[in-house]
């Protein structure tokens, strides 16, 4: 019965943690990533398509985002949908292939996705912080149905603790690397 409380509590923060790195990588840094462009949707014949489910995306340089589409008439079509998400970026047909450079951030842009970064991390400190609250609530029902001792419980509970401190402590890990990627010029 503890193990199965603790397993599931162990498994969720990890899940947590895991929706944090998505999260966190879609911040973006002054570099390009073909990740960026993952929650961009287009119209291909009536149906909203992941990009990458319509054209190859590969790195140009450093700086530069290059779109192979697969269909010739789909170029117009991806340019528009890149302009019309929130990533600020501004796509350009070059033959066959559609260029996305990757604008330089300034101060302040990187101070404000700063703020944007440490908000993640506090959301998900929190919802670390839920699951253990939840996993200690199973322990206490546990000990009210006498299935489990007190001690049992008590020591439970403290590895409920360190399990949270953990994932806490990783937390504040990918929140550290992050800045750190965002501050580099």
């Amino acid at each position: 019965m503890i193990a199965d409380v603790k397993k599931t509590a162990e498994q969720k923060m990890h899940k947590s943690l895991e929706a944090l790195k998505i999260d966190l990588g879609k911040v973006r840094t002054g570099r390009a990533h073909t990740g960026i462009l993952d929650h961009v949707t287009v119209d291909y014949y009536g149906t909203q398509m992941p990009l990458n489910q319509v054209a190859n995306l590969t790195l140009l340089d450093a700086r530069t985002i290059g779109i192979s589409p697969w269909e010739k008439k789909m170029g117009p079509v991806i340019e528009k949908a890149i302009r019309d998400s929130d990533l600020g970026l501004n796509p350009s047909a070059q033959g066959d292939i559609i260029r996305v450079p990757m604008p330089a951030l300034t101060e302040e842009r990187r101070r404000e996705l700063i703020k944007v970064v440490k908000g993640e991390g506090e959301n998900a400190k929190v919802a670390v912080r839920n699951l253990r609250r939840d996993a200690n609530h199973h322990l206490k029902d546990l000990l009210k149905q006498k299935t489990v001792s007190e001690d049992d419980e008590r020591r439970a509970q403290d590895d409920i603790q360190k399990l949270t401190d953990k994932f806490i402590a990783e937390i504040d890990k990918l929140l550290v690397a992050k800045e750190t990627d965002l501050m580099a010029v």
